[in-house]
């Protein structure tokens, strides 16, 4: 079964039920799971997220596969 048909059937399903107390344990639930955490960074961090983006805007990255391959390089040389 689909994530998407999983939910239509929880939908449906819930749309069902008419226990307030089971209702409030489903939300308990949910609640846990789709709680959004705000990340709090200091002004530091911020300044470096904002250089590493232009870092890449202009091309200064490189990327996971290239490294992965140096790497296999430099183990294999030793």
């Amino acid at each position: 079964m689909t994530t998407t048909a999983l939910k239509k059937l929880l939908i449906n399903r819930i749309a069902e039920i008419n226990d307030v107390s089971f209702l409030n344990a489903i939300k308990t639930i949910l609640d846990t799971k789709t709680q959004t955490q705000v990340l709090s960074l200091t002004p530091e961090q911020r300044l470096e997220i904002i250089e590493s983006q232009k870092e890449i805007e202009s091309g200064l990255f490189v990327e996971q596969a290239e490294l992965d391959k140096e790497f296999n390089k430099w183990l294999n040389e030793k």
